[in-house]
């Protein structure tokens, strides 16, 4: 065990649900743009494709921070870094919420993708220096249940804040959590040294592996499905289903829910059909999406098919991480920097690509492009499993 694990098991598990918060402020900034698209469009005068540009930007940002942040900072203390970027993201909510143009809007998103690429790529391998060896998998499991939690709860609450006060208060509460996380992440975390400093050789090195590649080219049609249609729901449900503001929000929150229930469920099956669930999960968004045009102009079949997706999204960073890190078992930083950085630049172009044919058609147009994408990735998924 490393000399910086900690020796109390509770303020072990303490530590590790500081990160597990220090990513769901992060995720919760990135995405909660999708609750309240409509709201910040009509604020600054934007269409929703354009307004999307707040999810696009985030994830380019990322994808670079990602490996930049990783490798320049290679040899500080992994606790410092991980302060220093809590306290990036306080200062980028504050940003948006004082906005007085769209063009500050996306100066704080640049800062949020900042942040998004630095504390994903350290804090999500950390489990093992936190915790004894037998709890590591389920310390990871924690942390990497912010993904799902965000939707869950950050988006529904943050929306929910945006309709009793206004779409900037929700940012302002975010700023909020991130200080609390920051001062969390003060006490509850022990020096962390570098152990395995990630090199630029060693990431080239992952890239040739096949397991990477099969990785890569999963998550990638996966990602740009789900976050080219997901970026668009709420003006989905507001026009096409016809729910109210407040409706919305509580389906979020029933979508986010599922999510939950499809991430431990995946969670369970990568230890032995990893890229089985991995097939699942794509195929059921798929499916989702490609019937949402047809079936959810009633808030009933909504609701279902939103079920259907939250569960099998829930899912889809679990499996993509762990196909990363089944990749590199001997370097879980490097692998991890590689996940997030792919992930987030299929986010950003999921979103792009997203928005351009949400304003060339239609919003349901953009659910069939995006379901045949992930009906794609269902069958490449299967056919390299079989």
């Amino acid at each position: 065990m490393s000399t910086t694990t900690l020796a109390r098991p509770l303020v072990g598990r303490l530590a590790v649900t500081s990160l597990m918060l220090g990513i769901f402020a992060i995720v919760t900034s990135e995405i909660l743009p999708i609750g309240l698209l409509t709201a910040i469009g009509a604020d600054f005068g934007t269409s929703d494709g354009v307004t999307g540009l707040t999810m696009t930007l985030p994830g380019i940002v990322a994808a670079v921070a990602a490996p930049t942040v990783t490798l320049t900072t290679a040899r500080l203390d992994r606790r410092v870094m991980l302060v220093a970027l809590m306290a990036v993201l306080a200062v980028a909510d504050v940003l948006a919420a004082a906005a007085t143009s769209y063009w500050v809007m996306l100066v704080s998103r640049v800062l949020v993708g900042l942040t998004i690429g630095g504390f994903w790529s350290i804090g999500a391998g950390l489990a093992g220096r936190l915790v004894p060896p037998h709890a590591v998998g389920t310390a990871t499991a924690v942390i990497f249940s912010a993904v799902p939690l965000g939707s869950v709860l950050g988006v529904p609450a943050g929306t929910f804040i945006g309709d009793l006060a206004g779409w900037r208060t929700a940012f302002l509460a975010l700023a909020v959590l991130a200080l609390l996380v920051m001062a969390a992440l003060l006490v509850l975390l022990p020096p962390l040294p570098a152990e395995q400093v990630t090199s630029p050789r060693v990431l080239l090195g992952l890239l040739r592996a096949r397991g990477t590649v099969l990785a890569l080219l999963a998550t990638f049609l996966v990602v740009l499905a789900h976050f080219g249609t997901y970026t668009y729901v709420t003006p989905f449900l507001l026009d096409v289903t016809g729910l109210t503001p407040a409706a919305v929000s509580a389906v979020l929150l029933v979508y986010g829910a599922a999510g939950i229930g499809g991430n431990f469920l995946a969670g369970r099956a990568t230890t032995t059909r990893l890229r089985a669930a991995f097939a699942v999960a794509g195929g059921l968004i798929a499916v989702a999406t490609l019937l949402l045009p047809f079936a959810g102009g009633t808030s009933v079949g909504a609701v279902v098919l939103l079920v259907v997706w939250g569960l099998a999204y829930g899912g889809v960073p679990v499996c993509s991480q762990a196909a990363f890190m089944a990749a590199a078992p001997r370097a879980p930083e490097a692998a991890t920097v590689i996940f997030t950085s792919s992930f987030q630049a299929t986010f950003a172009l999921g979103a792009l690509a997203g928005g351009r044919v949400v304003d060339a058609f239609s919003v349901s147009a953009v659910m069939v492009c995006g379901g045949a994408i992930a009906a794609i990735m269902a069958v490449v998924t299967f056919v390299k499993l079989r």
